[in-house]
């Protein structure tokens, strides 16, 4: 490809960081569209006219049943064929805190048969706090490459994730939460927000083209988002994961 990858957000009702996720998109060199379920589901849009899917974060169906739950089931009550040859296709697909939740619970994370789930934080409450992210996967398509650290906000009150047989899952873990100064959280809170094992914040499948993760890294892709921006702080934009997707969706 030359031109722009398009790339698909899909919209829920309650999903609410949605234009976040297009401009960071943008910023990134791809031309985002934001199209509501529906309009997948009465065929008006289709997943293969898309180089790139996003399930961007917020609250979709006001988390009924669980976070994530219900839209886990539309994926696959309306979509699954669509979504298995969009991502058999090898193009990029990422899931932000609910869409992360969704993409675990409609069985495409994390994959290769290990069951996993993301339940309640380990302190059993909303955690909203910044978070430092070490890219730690060169199998994953989104962060390979990616040296410096990221700092974005958390916003759940359902990301503690937990697998089966967590062992199983080393290669596919895509970011983790580390402490300020880059050192290992080792489960610590508040460095890890809610009690992930391994301190997983970020997981992508066996081929490395889709990634999911709890925290946000669509809310700090500008200098002045970060908190201590007035005082001359900052850095560790979250930015070059989504130009990661972006230039991987051109290549194909």
């Amino acid at each position: 490809m030359t031109t722009k990858p398009k790339a698909l957000l899909l919209l829920a009702h309650g999903t609410n960081r949605d234009r976040d996720a297009a401009e960071a998109l943008t910023l990134a060199g791809a031309d985002p569209e934001v199209i509501p379920l529906n309009l997948l589901r009465q065929a008006r849009r289709r997943f293969d006219e898309y180089q790139m899917l996003v399930l961007p974060g917020g609250f979709s169906y006001a988390d009924a049943l669980g976070a994530g739950k219900l839209l886990a089931i539309d994926l696959q009550t309306y979509f699954a064929d669509q979504i298995r040859a969009f991502v058999a296709s090898g193009k990029p697909v990422i899931g932000i805190c609910n869409g992360f939740q969704a993409l675990v619970k409609a069985g495409i994370l994390p994959g290769d048969g290990v069951e996993a789930t993301l339940t309640f934080n380990a302190r059993g409450r909303f955690e909203c706090r910044w978070v430092t992210l070490r890219p730690v996967s060169s199998t994953c398509v989104w962060t390979r490459g990616l040296d410096d650290l990221i700092a974005c906000p958390v916003a759940h009150g359902e990301g503690n994730f937990q697998a089966a047989a967590p062992d199983r899952l080393t290669g596919q873990i895509a970011l983790t939460y580390v402490l300020p100064d880059g050192s290992p959280a080792g489960g610590a809170y508040p460095a890890n927000p809610n009690g992930s094992v391994l301190d997983i914040a970020g997981l992508c499948n066996p081929a490395g083209n889709v990634l999911g993760l709890m925290p946000h890294p669509e809310n700090h892709i500008h200098p002045w988002q970060h908190p201590l921006w007035t005082r001359r702080a900052g850095g560790r934009s979250g930015l070059p994961l989504f130009e990661n997707g972006v230039r991987y969706a051109v290549q194909l």
